[in-house]
């Protein structure tokens, strides 16, 4: 086991009972909920995991933008990045590995403004796919499940 994350107390959290899709997520000092849209069985009362994990991405994206615009002093203003998700037949995507079955696409738009160079313009767009959450996405992903240990009180 990793002692560097057995030990830690979970910086995200998420909780919810098995009678519904909601979800109540803590994440540090922030409390956030999440759910399924009606027409998938949830009530709607919050992003779905999808919602997030594009929010995640648009976040970083429109961060690393507005870093390197200040930090390199270009005339940026605003940053806005929007996003979509679908699956699509692997055999579709011209620019893909897998050619068989079906994976999944995030498309991401963004919009810069203010009176930025060609130059300038084409260098924000490289920047914003090197944002962490893009890198991660793009990266192979260990992912570790492990049941939790429950203690019982005394």
């Amino acid at each position: 086991m990793d002692t560097q994350t057995d030990n830690k107390t979970a910086h995200v959290v998420v909780h919810g009972g098995a009678d519904s899709f909601k979800q109540e997520i803590t994440v540090g000092k922030h409390a956030l909920v999440a759910d399924e849209p009606v027409s998938a069985g949830g009530g709607d009362v919050g992003p779905d995991p999808y919602d997030y994990l594009l929010t995640a991405l648009g976040v970083c994206t429109s961060m690393t933008v507005g870093f390197y615009a200040r930090r390199n002093k270009l005339p940026l203003e605003n940053v806005k990045v929007s996003l979509w998700h679908s699956r699509i037949y692997a055999r579709d995507c011209e620019e893909c590995e897998t050619k068989e079955g079906m994976l999944d696409r995030i498309d991401v738009e963004i919009e810069l403004t203010e009176s930025l160079s060609e130059a300038q313009h084409a260098k924000l767009m490289e920047i914003a796919a090197k944002c962490p959450v893009h890198r991660t996405l793009t990266s192979e992903i260990n992912i570790r499940l492990r049941a939790a240990t429950i203690t019982s009180a005394s």
